[in-house]
């Protein structure tokens, strides 16, 4: 074959490789389209085998428990003109739990703050209140007592929401979003300053080190990498946020065992370190696999 013609041949055979290109680079997008709209089943299944593994009546004691020590009391301080935030709330069980005559009681002083309680506001994916959520809100006062669906934290603003002093997510959005960099922000977006947001996450790496993947042969239910592919801690990316004072507890008597994290923010300047989602499959909660965009490495 003559120069030319081989030139032609090869340009050719460039050219077609060019064009056969994006149907590759868009397979992980499609595969993400698909993993997320099995999860869009899950959020709004009614079927029983589902559900048992999609918890949406946790209690305030379950609160109390899996969550940082601190928060219980957190919680108790807070006064009428305080508001507290629960995302992924399900029934909303932790919310009219603190309403109850009850939990007053067995609070220091209880008796003296009895009815003097934040505005709770609980969001869900799903709408899942249920009729003693709507009495509790019809007795106590709407203005007090919200319940806000159908559609992910990113979705609302603090024009519609407002600002909170805590903000809990136990097994939520925290666990569930597909973008774990912008979900930080907009926490951090509805809280006032020195206000503190409450999370776990299960399965997951300890600040420590000390724990293996909970299921056998497979990885931790959330990862973070380094860009150069290292790994890095959950807790670590945490205490990279500015304006964020943060603290990590591990939860080894949990099944799975979880990791508890407060944040609380202590600036309005508020800078998340950015994560790409590299992997994500549907679950209860989903697998999930970040990876961080800049260069700087994280332990």
């Amino acid at each position: 074959m003559s120069t030319p013609g081989l030139r032609a041949l090869i340009l050719l055979v460039f050219s077609n490789l060019c064009w056969a290109a994006p149907p590759a680079a868009d397979a992980p997008i499609a595969r993400l389209d698909e993993e997320l709209s099995k999860q869009e089943k899950i959020y709004r299944s009614k079927d029983a085998q589902t559900l048992q593994s999609y918890t949406v009546d946790r209690s305030l004691a379950v609160y109390a428990q899996g969550l940082p020590s601190g928060f219980a009391q957190t919680l108790a301080e807070l006064g009428p003109e305080d508001r507290w935030l629960d995302i992924g709330a399900g029934e909303g069980q932790a919310i009219l739990d603190y309403y109850t005559p009850d939990y007053d009681l067995i609070q220091p002083e209880g008796r003296k703050r009895r009815g003097r309680k934040a505005q709770a506001v609980a969001i869900s994916i799903e709408d899942r209140s249920t009729p003693r959520w709507r009495q509790a809100a019809a007795d106590i006062g709407v203005n007090q007592l919200q319940y806000f669906s159908d559609k992910p934290l990113r979705d609302y603003s603090v024009d519609e929401l407002g600002q909170f002093q805590v903000i809990t997510d136990v097994v939520g959005g925290f666990s569930y979003t597909t973008d774990l960099s912008l979900y930080m922000e907009k926490v951090l977006d509805f809280l006032t300053p020195n206000g503190s947001f409450y999370t776990v996450l299960q399965d997951v790496r300890w600040e420590d080190g000390a724990n293996r993947p909970y299921y056998e042969g497979s990885k931790f239910l959330t990862e973070i990498s380094n860009a150069d592919g290292s790994e890095m801690k959950i807790c670590s990316w945490l205490k990279r946020i500015t304006c964020a004072e943060v603290t990590c507890e591990s939860k080894a008597n949990w099944e799975p065992p979880m990791e508890a994290f407060r944040v609380r923010k202590t600036c309005s300047e508020v800078k998340v370190p950015p994560l790409a989602t590299v992997q994500y499959k549907a679950g209860t909660p989903p697998e999930r696999r970040f990876r961080l965009k800049t260069g700087e490495t994280v332990k």
